[in-house]
Formats: structure tokens, sequence, C-alpha cells
């Protein structure tokens, strides 16, 4: 195997850094490229690479297949297996933590965003530009753990996303048109998508349900829906009918005051031209 250039960050500046170089160590102990090493745990090279250099969370299913693939020790509960729980601890705030099982199981999303790009839908530099404005600790872990949530499109079956954004949204030149061009081809190609629905709120509707603040609503296969709202230090997720039926309502309201999707489409694709893309 050649020489690899080591691009991993510094292992002791956070757990997903330290499950990173772990994963890169093990690999490289035992011989094994990212591309044997990807076949071996059945998923990408691009994956064992972005894992490796901190830019993706890893999922519980590929710590086992790792264990498996490499036969560590305690294996096959073994050390990457030992290492997720704490990982995803530190990449996701605990009370976001049921939400992102949840999003990982939904067969459909009903996304209402008032103030920016729905996280499903951001680009890392819009991620990045946005998460830097709270000056956070641990900033790219949190873009990091962002990017990973937008896996959910690659599943076999991906779920089917209606998105629905307020124009301010639009307007809300997050890192400035470098990164603002970028992040409305992004929504374009995405409402290109066959499960994918993106409506804008004209900024001539004055009042409408979502003046109240972001939210979710989450549908499966099997079992009811869930209701997550957003708020300021931490959201929550709602499971009572009553509300969850609420919320239902409420998007369906915001839909009805929405642009069509052509309509969208178009005053997004105008919104770019302004910025000279």
């Amino acid at each position: 195997m050649a020489v690899e250039e080591d691009t991993t960050p510094d292992p002791s500046s956070s757990l997903l850094a330290f499950f990173g170089s772990e994963l890169r160590r093990v690999r490289l102990q035992a011989g094994v490229s990212q591309e044997e090493a990807a076949e071996r745990a059945h998923t990408t090279q691009s994956m064992i690479s972005k894992v490796e250099a901190a830019k993706r969370v890893p999922s519980e299913d590929l710590a086992r297949d790792l264990d498996i693939a490499f036969k560590t020790d305690g294996y096959p509960r073994g050390h990457f297996s030992r290492l997720y729980p704490l990982v995803i601890r530190y990449a996701y705030p605990s009370w976001f933590l049921p939400f992102i099982e949840l999003e990982r199981e939904a067969s459909s999303m009903r996304v209402f965003e008032s103030q920016i790009i729905p996280g499903l839908l951001q680009t890392e530099d819009y991620a990045r530009a946005m998460l830097t404005a709270v000056r956070p600790d641990n900033l790219d872990d949190l873009i990091a753990a962002r990017m990973t949530r937008q896996g959910v499109f690659e599943r076999e079956a991906p779920p089917r996303c209606w998105f629905v954004v307020d124009e301010y949204v639009l307007l809300r030149h997050i890192g400035g048109k470098a990164v603002m061009g970028p992040q409305l081809e992004r929504l374009l190609k995405a409402a290109e998508e066959p499960r994918t629905v993106i409506q804008v709120i004209s900024r001539d509707v004055a009042a409408h349900p979502g003046l109240s603040g972001p939210f979710t609503v989450l549908g499966f296969n099997e079992g009811a829906d869930v209701l997550f709202v957003d708020g300021f230090s931490q959201g929550r997720t709602a499971l009572d009918t009553d509300e969850v039926a609420e919320g239902a309502r409420a998007y369906d309201l915001l839909r009805a005051v929405a642009l069509s999707p052509d309509a969208s489409a178009e005053l997004i694709g105008r919104h770019l031209e302004e910025l000279g893309k």
C-alpha cells in the first residue's frame, strides 16, 4: 500500500477526531487502504476518508462493521463500537439525540424554516458561516454532524421531503455572495429530486402560521407522526397526538399560502441571479 498523507486532525481536539485517528491507526496497522476498508465495512471510500478526517459522524452500524472488518479488541463489540456512544453524545446535544434517531427512520418529513436554510439542505460552507456566528467550542464537529444528517437522502428508499421556507431566508445572505450563491444552487438541485418538494412563502405574505418559529413533522411507515419544535437553547420532540395534529394542520396552511413548487424555483432563481451567479 502506498504511503498516505496524514490528514486526520489532532486526536485530542475532540472525540470525533479521536475516532477518526483510531480508524486510520487500525487500518494502517492492518496494511489496508481506504478502498479495501470501505469494502470490508460495507461503505464507501468517501465515507472512510471523511470519518478519518472527522468530517462525518460514524453510524452505529459502521462502528460495528469496522470492528468486524478489523476484528478489534473485544470483537464483535470491539473498540469502535465502544467509542461510538461517546462520539454520538459529543457530536449532538443530548436533547437532540432522540430526534436524530427518529429522523433516520422517517419515511416522510415536513420541514418549515423561517430564518435559515433547513439543515438537511445546507451546504458545508453555509453551515460553517452560520454556526461560526454563535462561536461554539466544537465548530468542526457541529458541521460534521450537520453534514452527516444529510445521509438520509442516500438511503435505499429516501424519505419524501417537503420543505417550506420564508423568502426572508433567501434574503439573509449568510456567508456573503460566495457562500449564498452555491447554497441557492443546492436548493434548486434538491427541488429537482422526485421525492423532494420546496416551496417559498413570499415576503408579500404578511402573516402565516409559521411566525412562531421553525418546526418539523416526521412520518413513519409504522407508528404515529412526531412533531419537533425548534427553540433558542434547545428544541423539543412532541408525541402528544393533539399537538402533532396541530403541527400538521399548521403545515398544511403554510403550503396553502406558499408559492407553487415551480414558482418557488423561479423565485429562488431570481435571487440567484441577483447575486450575479
